[in-house]
């Protein structure tokens, strides 16, 4: 709307500069400058050879719609602030404009004559003063650093979800909370994790009832944050409720279904608080039915009674509010629907692998419904069933939602807003993961041609100063030109994100058969066969995807075909010379986490330099000095890296990939797709990511009942037979 407005105003004025205006106006903060208008517009489009009285009504009325954008805090087709805030930073070459702050710096005439620039410095200094004074005010008002050390982080007690969720949020009466504002807003604040500046002068806003899909980069810092925010290491208000999600539950005698109810602390606080008030009225009782007791003590007890009845009967007013009579069948329903039938919900947490006590940690987290609910990759052990009735139930969670996820369909249902964590700050994009991803591209692009035209725009008003200054009768208004050069802000290149790459070497070709199962049976015992008459095919040029429930045998297959499990009946057949490469899902317990990933690899493969090892780590995206940081500093994303370079580095006939998904960005998931597309050799493949497996397999396999039956459709159609929409 404001390119209109100023192309009907002045109509004569050049492309170049009614576009720099209206980028100017898009990103310009009317608190920091009420005069802005007046002071740098007004002179472009008197100069452009527009009415006085038309520019003037013009200023006017882009002073109110900028004031009224404001005011609202809504985005707008026409004038508005960007959505994203434009760095500003030093800027070199552009012409001689860039160096107008220094006192020694001549300009080259247009003539070629070398002539002393003409600013007015002691103007420039008082105005960066001005504007410094402004930005450290700001900043004190409001800026936090959160400095995390690596050891405190990576030594910090391993503590069960309920102690971490009472650690952080205090016991409310859930009645003292109602009506108050949840939304979060945080202003102005750093945090840096092993040295690293994480995010620098952010800012944090959630809105009550959003569900933000947390995106970006391995080891950009996505669970630092989510862990600063529920340690509460930035101010988030206390009558909010915080939880985050990241570690399984300890195994002990507690039932599953025990361990999901406990979880909801309020509710146990009642339920002991009855039980308490209960042991105290029975003990009274028992007292009063003595006969030797005077009338005045009897008295007193019967009244103290009294209180401890009617303090009886308002937790029980709160119980019934919560419906904690309903409290086992929600926790019921919850864990059936991540897979826990009905028997195993009544199993003791010890007798479950770290997987399934994960998912009875977000069990616990669904059924205590904090106010803000934080999950890191909650994907990464459910099944394709599970993450179906995941995606359902967190679209009608009615509180906050921020989920870190690398699953682009999982993104698609669940998330209303993306937040994207890139170059230390936080952007905000409404809509899911692929309204996300057009939208990028179309901001980053409308910000480069900002830069291009504020760069076109510098060139213009410095040819004019360097033209003009010594003309007398062009001096007032080669003055002016200075002035707007010293108020205007530079803005920085628009980054162009590094591509990621993965390469596996071709391996040397071999004869087939390379890797056969023949009526393959297998079972830790013989009481308990997991999987039955196994029959498969691996050739160099095979594509192969493994689904199904979890538990059904689909990593036991693969151990078997490892040589990791012996069958109990039937063969497995392997070419002499072939070499597979094993990537395990819980790939991150063979790496020495101790050591850099550089010597790790230097121990497993030894007899190269150090620059090979960084080299093939830098294949992986393992560069600069994470391959030399100890791993346990990295992330989950970046340790997977270490692991496929490990891969990579045995020159494999066929990868063996159980999981290969879970941690990495999707960056790296494309560039595993890409590679996994080249490489020579055979791959199989155990993984719930609808998309990858589109991509990367040409047969998809069905493990189920102890069974291995091929499919004839694709992954779709599988998840549509597992979990059909009608049902």
């Amino acid at each position: 709307m404001a390119l209109a407005l100023i192309r009907k105003a002045v109509p004569e004025a050049d492309e170049t500069i009614i576009e720099y205006i209206d980028g100017y106006l898009r990103e310009k903060d009317i608190d920091d400058d009420e005069d802005a208008i007046a002071d740098v517009v007004k002179p472009m489009l008197l100069d452009a050879g527009g009415d006085e009285d038309s520019i003037n009504d013009l200023c006017e009325h882009l002073t109110a719609m900028l004031q009224a954008n404001q005011t609202k805090n809504a985005p707008s087709r026409g004038l508005s602030k960007l959505d994203q805030a434009i760095t500003m930073g030093s800027q070199s070459g552009l012409s001689a404009t860039a160096s107008l702050a220094r006192n020694t710096v001549e300009l080259d005439h247009v003539s070629g004559r070398r002539i002393q620039s003409q600013v007015n410095q002691e103007r420039l200094r008082k105005a960066e003063a001005k504007i410094a004074t402004k930005m450290a005010k700001r900043q004190e008002k409001t800026n936090m650093k959160i400095e995390y050390e690596a050891a405190r982080l990576l030594q910090d007690e391993q503590k069960a979800l309920q102690e971490a969720y009472k650690m952080y949020n205090p016991i409310l009466d859930y009645t003292s909370t109602k009506g108050k504002n949840k939304d979060i807003k945080i202003d102005n604040f750093d945090i840096s994790f092993a040295g690293r500046r994480i995010l620098t002068d952010a800012s944090l806003s959630l809105a009550f009832g959003r569900r933000y899909g947390v995106v970006g980069k391995n080891g950009i810092g996505k669970s630092t944050l989510l862990r600063a925010m529920a340690r509460r290491e930035v101010t988030v208000p206390t009558h909010i409720s915080l939880l985050y999600v990241e570690q399984e539950v300890i195994g002990d005698n507690t039932p599953a279904i025990e361990m999901v109810l406990r979880a909801d602390v309020w509710r146990e606080h009642l339920l002991e608080k009855e039980r308490d008030l209960s042991a105290q009225i029975n003990m009274l009782d028992n007292e009063l039915a003595e006969d030797d007791i005077a009338a005045e003590e009897k008295k007193a007890m019967e009244e103290k009674k009294d209180n401890l009845v009617n303090e009886l009967k308002d937790v029980f007013t709160k119980l019934q509010d919560i419906e904690s009579d309903k409290a086992e069948a929600k926790a019921s329903a919850i864990l059936a629907g991540l897979g826990f039938p009905a028997p195993d919900q009544k199993r003791p947490t010890k007798e479950f692998s770290g997987g399934w006590r994960m998912r009875i940690s977000l069990a616990r987290a669904l059924f205590c419904k904090p106010d803000v609910l934080m999950l890191d990759e909650p994907d990464n052990m459910l099944d394709i069933p599970a993450i179906v009735w995941l995606e359902n139930y967190l679209k009608t969670w009615p509180n906050t939602l921020l989920v870190v996820s690398h699953d682009r369909e999982f993104l698609d249902e669940v998330a209303t807003d993306i937040l994207f964590m890139h170059s230390e700050k936080l952007d905000y994009y409404k809509g899911n993961f692929t309204n996300f991803h057009a939208t990028k591209e179309e901001r980053r692009i409308a910000q480069f041609r900002e830069y291009e035209a504020q760069v076109a725009y510098r060139k213009h008003l410095q040819d004019f100063i360097d033209r003009w200054r010594y003309n007398a009768k062009r001096a007032p208004q080669a003055q002016s030109k200075i002035k707007i050069l010293e108020k205007l802000p530079v803005l920085e290149l628009p980054e162009n994100e590094k591509e990621v790459t993965f390469q596996f070497s071709d391996p040397d070709a071999l004869s087939p058969p390379i890797l056969q199962m023949n009526d393959v049976t297998f079972g830790y015992n013989p009481e308990k066969t997991i999987i039955r008459d196994i029959n498969l095919d691996l050739r160099m040029d095979s594509r192969v995807a493994i689904v199904g429930p979890n538990g059904a045998g689909k990593s036991t297959m693969l151990k078997l075909l490892t040589e990791e499990n012996k069958p109990s009946s039937g063969i497995v057949h392997r070419n002499g010379r072939l070499r597979i490469a094993y990537f395990t899902q819980h790939h991150i317990d063979q790496l020495d986490l101790t050591k850099s990933a550089v010597a790790f690899m230097a121990d497993k493969f030894p007899g190269r330099t150090e620059e090979d090892y960084r080299r093939h780590l830098g294949a992986f995206g393992i560069t600069g000095m994470v391959g030399l940081q100890v791993m346990k500093t990295l992330s989950g994303g970046q340790k997977s890296r270490v692991a496929f370079a490990c891969l990579s580095a045995q020159s494999p006939h066929v990868l063996v990939l159980d999981e290969p998904t879970n941690h990495l960005d999707m960056e790296s998931m494309d560039a595993l797709q890409k590679a996994l597309g080249l490489f020579k050799g055979g791959v199989i493949i155990v993984s719930h990511d609808e998309r990858f497996i589109n991509e990367v397999c040409q047969e998809i396999w069905i493990c189920e009942g102890g069974a291995l039956k091929k499919f004839s459709g694709t992954i779709k159609d599988y998840k549509e037979l597992v979990c059909p929409k009608d049902a």
